[in-house]
């Protein structure tokens, strides 16, 4: 990682697209979407998963659940990217095998999307899966300990779990064993400047209010901080931000974040189709408590 990747840069509309835009910055992305599909696809043939659990009120508060045959001796839970604004959980299910092969359930979410709701309105929807996964998810097959990964936008989405107020909504003690973010985003300054801020809808103050490092965790639960190696500069310093903000949140073993060699932005989270990669063994460290604080 850049040693100087968490000193802010000027965010002119041109630097803001050149380090945000990951489909210019990766022309063949149209196949890794099409992989994504594919292989999606094929895991939900074989693993027969609970389609379209219902978590919230809003249209797409869905989850589908993927449980092995043997009781669960865990679950994980998996929020997609797409800038708020694209993707949806069944371009995920292929996150599901390694996890359910190891013996836990697996949660792939769903969420609204931008425009048509704000980026906090998400974050209430993120929140509202995980009460749902803590309270209904044991009598589905999906006990805890809970482990959480978003991917891109998913990454941000997972980081304002740390900084949630669980006691306020009910729950007695933090949610969540462990979580990773993939590729996040954890300073939505940019975000403003952004051309797709037509969706987002971002104002400064919005972007203060939803950027999680300018908040305290509110657990020292252990937070993989990954993101693929050939990812733009700006995407490898918003993960140096999540490890220089949250010290105390560093799993126990680490030393610098997760850097994924020979990944860029679309192949990283493919990284969860392999039960041997270095993604998902650090994801396995977590539910079995092998990783760090718990």
């Amino acid at each position: 990682m850049n040693p100087r990747a968490s000193e802010a840069p000027r965010y002119t509309a041109e630097f803001v697209e050149r380090g945000y835009n990951n489909r210019a910055a990766v022309p063949d992305h149209p196949q890794f979407m099409a992989e994504y599909v594919e292989r999606s696809r094929v895991a939900r043939e074989a693993l027969k998963p609970q389609l379209d659990l219902r978590y919230g009120p809003g249209p797409k508060e869905t989850l589908d659940l993927f449980v092995p045959r043997e009781r669960a001796r865990g679950t994980f839970a998996f929020v997609h990217g797409g800038y708020w604004r694209a993707f949806d959980k069944s371009d995920f299910s292929f996150v599901a095998g390694p996890f359910v092969d190891a013996g836990h359930a697996v949660a792939v979410l769903n969420y609204d999307l931008c425009p048509a709701v704000s980026i906090a309105e998400i974050v209430d929807e993120m929140r509202r899966a995980v009460l749902w996964l803590t309270r209904e998810g044991p009598g589905q097959g999906a006990p805890s300990p809970l482990v959480v990964s978003g991917h891109s936008a998913g990454g941000h989405l997972t980081a304002m779990l740390f900084v949630t107020d669980w006691s306020a909504l009910g729950l007695e003690r933090f949610p969540l064993a462990g979580a990773v973010s993939l590729s996040g985003v954890h300073d939505l300054a940019p975000m403003v400047h952004f051309s797709y801020n037509v969706d987002l809808r971002l104002d400064e103050a919005d972007a203060v209010r939803m950027t999680p490092i300018l908040q305290a965790p509110r657990s020292d639960a252990p937070i993989v901080a990954a993101v693929g190696a050939l990812e733009t500069s700006e995407f490898l310093r918003q993960t140096q931000l999540l490890w220089d903000a949250w010290p105390h949140n560093r799993p126990e073993r680490a030393s610098s974040p997760l850097a994924i060699a020979q990944r860029h932005h679309f192949s990283v989270v493919l990284g969860y189709a392999d039960r041997d990669s270095e993604l998902t063994r650090a994801t396995l460290a977590l539910l079995t408590g092998r990783s760090g604080r718990r």
